[in-house]
């Protein structure tokens, strides 16, 4: 306990230091319009990016501005300058946008996404990928618009390790001529792994982006991918149930997802004296933040040592939350009504509302699971698979790797997510109904290797400083 104290005192001085700077060099904004029925200043670069809990100006515009925005209107954009490492910039143009998106309650509230425009010119339609990070945090700061700008605080001490390695594969869609959008999801309030929020926050971020004229896409008719791995599949899956009910106007071309959290209530199972039980004991605390009956319940029923690790992990990011407790007896922190928190009425209603299945998505699926996952079991993403098939009209194709784990499979997969996703956005069809593979590895498909050297000769590229996209 006392070194994440320390941990936090050092984070929240560097914090103070940076907005300092920030202020220093802080310049007037300049106008450009958007095609979002309104125009927006585009504000100019940082040359030190601001904590979200900081520069809230941007990060949580005044309530009533928010409420009487459409969702996915833009209330505000600026540059940003993007890096690898925090130190190495990235060729490409970027932006931040704040718009209005809404919770699982259909309420009103304000979100932030980050743009990047590959460098060049292309012959005809644009493709977008809405590129999901598993930011998988409790703290603000630890979202994907702050920890990819140059001269943010390096991952190895915000703990922030997650988005920043999953840029590599932004970069990858990039050099392909592809848009990137990159929403922080978790919303806010940092509300890790609440998915029906994430999914339409999600949503709106690519509404945002078509409404953003200098991103150069062409409005609702551009075609969008939708990518995410673990704590980024929770807002792909819901993203991709909710595109009918919620934003039927967007042109969504398939949606790629693996290491799929799909029921929060089989992940406690799994974790509960386990590894995973310090990330896990996370998720249920951001849920709480989109779910006021949940956090109730947490304020109710938390035992003194659960109060304590609600507070110490009330601002920590994916690599900290991960190192506070693993295999620690979850349950043992709550005084249960039933005797299991988990069969508790409060509690079980929202696992049903965050369980994915409840909607069949009408766009096509490409999902991929580790068998031996030791932190998202693949049992119940059979189940999922097994629930949308049953609808004749669903187009899915999933693959059981039983060589990998949660962590090794995200990498192993990537090059065949963005191979089918190069297909969906080439028109390239999709049957009716769904295929499932079992296979030793994803790593052994042939097919991806030409994608893997692409990838690294760009990353290589990028970090000597070449342009990206021409």
């Amino acid at each position: 306990m006392i070194g994440t104290r320390a941990l936090r005192r050092r984070m929240l001085l560097v914090g103070a230091m940076v907005v300092g700077a920030q202020l220093a060099v802080a310049t007037p904004s300049v106008g450009a319009p958007t095609d979002g029925g309104t125009s927006v200043d585009v504000q100019p670069a940082l040359t030190v990016p601001a904590w979200p809990e900081v520069g809230r100006g941007f990060y949580e515009p005044p309530a009533d501005v928010v409420a009487a925005a459409e969702p996915g209107e833009i209330i505000a954009a600026r540059e940003v300058h993007l890096a690898n490492l925090s130190v190495l910039p990235v060729n490409v143009d970027a932006w931040q946008l704040s718009y209005r998106s809404n919770n699982s309650r259909d309420e009103a509230i304000p979100a932030v996404a980050t743009v990047v425009k590959p460098r060049g010119t292309i012959d005809g339609v644009r493709n977008l990928l809405s590129l999901q990070p598993a930011e998988d945090s409790l703290g603000k700061y630890c979202a994907a618009s702050y920890a990819l700008q140059q001269w943010s605080v390096p991952a190895p001490l915000t703990g922030q390790i997650v988005a920043p390695l999953q840029f590599l594969e932004a970069q990858a869609a990039l050099a392909q001529g592809w848009a990137v959008v990159m929403p922080d999801h978790q919303g806010p309030n940092a509300a890790y792994a609440a998915g029906p929020l994430a999914g339409r926050i999600t949503l709106d971020g690519i509404r945002a982006a078509e409404n953003f004229d200098p991103l150069g896409l062409t409005g609702r008719q551009t075609p969008v991918g939708l990518m995410g791995y673990s704590g980024g599949a929770i807002a792909t899956g819901h993203a991709a149930e909710l595109h009918a009910s919620y934003a039927p106007d967007l042109n969504i071309v398939g949606a790629a997802e693996g290491g799929i959290p799909a029921d929060l209530g089989a992940l406690v199972d799994l974790a509960d004296n386990n590894l995973g039980a310090g990330i896990v004991l996370g998720g249920v605390f951001g849920v709480s933040r989109d779910y006021p009956e949940l956090a109730e319940y947490l304020d109710t029923h938390l035992n003194p040592l659960g109060k304590q690790l609600l507070a110490a992990k009330s601002n920590l990011c994916v690599s900290y939350q991960s190192a506070l407790l693993p295999f620690a007896n979850l349950r043992g922190l709550f005084d249960s009504p039933s005797g299991d928190p988990l069969r508790d009425p409060v509690v079980e209603s929202v696992l049903d509302r965050t369980e994915m299945g409840h909607r069949v998505p009408d766009v096509p699926m490409f999902m991929y699971q580790a068998n031996p996952d030791w932190l998202v079991p693949v049992g119940p993403v059979d189940t999922l698979v097994d629930t949308y098939c049953q609808d004749p009209n669903a187009r899915v194709t999933y693959t059981r790797d039983h060589a990998s784990e949660h962590l090794s499979l995200e990498p192993v997969a990537a090059a065949s997510a963005l191979m089918w996703l190069r297909d969906r956005f080439a028109g390239v069809p999709t049957d009716a109904g769904c295929i499932t593979h079992d296979v030793g590895s994803m790593a052994l498909d042939q097919a991806t290797w030409p994608v893997w050297s692409s990838i690294v000769g760009d990353t290589i590229a990028s970090l000597l400083g070449q342009p990206i996209g021409t």
